[in-house]
C-alpha cells in the first residue's frame, strides 16, 4: 500500500542530507581555497619585493662621514672630515675579503637642472665609478655604463635614466651623442639605464643623470672628496665584518677617535635582505596557521557530518551486521564517504584557488603600477602538500564515526528508532 508520509519522511532525510553535505563539503572547499590564496599571496608579496630590488648586490654596504663626536688628537669634538680618493686605495690593500668599492658623489638638484632644448626637468646629478655597475645593476637599455677610461680622462659623458630620457627626448629617439645640460655643464650622452626600480641611492637611477666621480669632482673644485662609499664583499665572507674594518681603518687615515660612533654612518644590505627573508619566513607560517585552522574547521565538519549520518543509520547498521556484514565492509564505506567529500570540495578549492591567482596576475597585476604583488602563484609541490593535507584529514575526519559505526551492537542497532 503506497504510503504517502512514509515517502514525504525519506524525501526531507534525503533532503536534509544533501544540504548538510553541501555546507560541510563548503567548509572544507573554503579553506583549502583561503589556503591556496593566501600562500599564493604571500608568494606574491615576496617575488615583488625581491623583482623590484633585483640587480642589487646583496653582499653590499653604503658609509659616508658625519660629524665627530669625540675629541681626538687635538681635534675638538664636531669636527666634519671626509672621505678622499687615497682611502680608496688604504681600504683596498687593507682588506682581503673586499670585492668591490666604489666611490659615489652628489651633485645639487635644482629646478629645471637638467635640459635638453625646449625640454627640461629636475633630476639628481650623481659621480659614479664605472664599478658602480657591480654593486647595482644599471639595466642599460641604450648605448653603454661609464667605462675606465671615461674615469681616468674625466670625460664629459653622462648616462641618463628612464624618466629622464622620457621627458627630455619626448619623440623618442635615440638619445646617445646627443648633447644635455646639467647644472650648468653640457655632457654627451653615451647611454640610458633604468637601474633597479625598489631601491635608490641618493635617488633612483631612472631619475639621474649619473656622469665619472672624477669628472665631477674637477667640475665642483672638490678637488678628491668622496661623499660616499660603496662595497660588497667576497663570496662567503661577511658584509657586517668588512664594514667594521672599513670604518677601523677610515678612522685610523683620518684622526677620528676608534671609539666614535657617531663619525661614520653605514647602511649594511645584507642585514636588510636577511631582515626581508625571515620576515617573508614567518608571512608563510602564519598563512599556513591561519589557513590550516580555516581547513581544519572544515574538517570538523566532515566529521561531525559523518557522525550524524552514523546516527541516523544506526539501524541499518546494526541489520547489516547481523545479517553477516564484516566490520571492514562498514568501515570502508563510512571512511570513503568522508574521503570522497573532503576529496571533492578540496579539489575544487585548490582548482579555483590557482584559478583565481592566475586570472589576478594576468588581469590586474601585469598591468598595475607600483604593486608589491607579483607572479602570485603556489608551487606545485605546495598544491601536491595540500592535496596530501586534505585526504589526511578526510581520513581522521571519518575515523571518529567509524569508531561509533564498530561499537554498535546488532540487536541494540535494530531496536533503536
Amino acid at each position: 500500500m503506497f504510503d504517502a508520509d512514509r515517502l514525504q519522511e525519506i524525501w526531507v532525510t534525503i533532503t536534509r542530507n544533501k544540504v548538510r553535505s553541501l555546507l560541510t563539503g563548503f567548509g572544507v572547499f573554503w579553506g583549502i581555497f583561503m589556503l591556496i590564496i593566501m600562500m599564493g599571496a604571500g608568494v606574491g608579496l615576496q617575488r615583488g619585493m625581491f623583482k623590484g630590488i633585483k640587480g642589487f648586490s646583496t653582499n653590499s654596504c653604503f658609509m659616508g662621514t658625519s660629524t665627530t663626536s669625540v675629541p681626538y688628537k687635538g681635534f675638538q669634538k664636531g669636527r666634519m672630515w671626509n672621505i678622499h680618493n687615497r682611502d680608496m686605495d688604504v681600504l683596498t690593500r687593507s682588506i682581503s675579503e673586499l670585492d668591490v668599492l666604489s666611490p659615489i658623489l652628489f651633485g645639487n638638484r635644482m629646478p629645471d637642472n637638467v635640459v635638453n632644448g625646449e625640454h627640461s626637468g629636475s633630476y639628481s646629478v650623481r659621480g659614479l665609478h664605472s664599478n658602480y655597475e657591480n654593486v647595482e645593476n644599471q639595466f642599460i637599455s641604450r648605448g653603454r655604463f661609464i667605462n675606465e677610461i671615461d674615469v681616468l680622462q674625466k670625460r664629459k659623458v653622462c648616462i641618463i635614466g628612464t624618466k629622464v630620457y622620457e621627458d627630455l627626448f619626448p619623440k623618442k629617439g635615440d638619445p646617445i651623442g646627443h648633447y644635455i645640460r646639467a647644472n650648468g655643464i653640457y655632457y654627451q650622452v653615451v647611454g640610458v639605464a633604468e637601474g633597479v626600480s625598489n631601491m635608490s641611492v641618493g635617488a633612483r637611477t631612472s631619475e639621474c643623470v649619473s656622469i665619472p666621480f672624477t669628472t665631477m669632482q674637477q667640475i665642483n673644485n672638490q678637488g678628491d672628496i668622496i661623499h660616499m662609499l660603496a662595497a660588497t664583499a667576497k663570496a662567503n665572507y661577511s658584509v657586517k665584518d668588512m664594514e667594521a674594518q672599513m670604518k677601523d681603518i677610515l678612522k685610523a687615515s683620518n684622526n677620528v677617535a676608534p671609539d666614535d660612533t657617531q663619525a661614520i654612518w653605514s647602511f649594511n644590505m645584507q642585514e636588510q635582505f636577511n631582515m626581508f627573508n625571515y620576515l617573508f619566513i614567518g608571512i608563510i607560517i602564519l598563512v599556513w596557521i591561519v589557513g590550516s585552522g580555516t581547513l581544519i574547521a572544515g574538517i570538523v565538519g566532515v566529521s561531525n557530518i559523518m557522525v550524524v549520518t552514523v546516527k541516523e543509520r544506526t539501524k541499518e547498521i546494526g541489520i547489516r551486521r547481523a545479517l553477516g556484514a564484516k566490520p571492514l565492509t562498514i568501515v570502508s564505506q563510512i571512511m570513503s564517504e568522508s574521503l570522497l567529500l573532503t576529496a571533492i570540495a578540496g579539489l575544487l578549492g585548490l582548482t579555483l584557488g590557482v584559478l583565481t591567482l592566475h586570472l589576478a596576475d594576468i588581469y590586474w597585476l601585469q598591468n598595475a603600477e607600483n604593486v608589491f604583488l607579483s607572479d602570485p602563484m603556489v608551487s606545485f609541490g605546495t598544491a601536491v602538500t595540500s592535496a596530501v593535507i586534505l585526504l589526511i584529514c578526510g581520513l581522521v575526519a571519518g575515523a571518529i564515526p567509524t569508531m561509533r559505526a564498530l561499537q554498535v551492537k546488532a540487536i541494540d542497532a535494530i531496536k533503536e528508532e
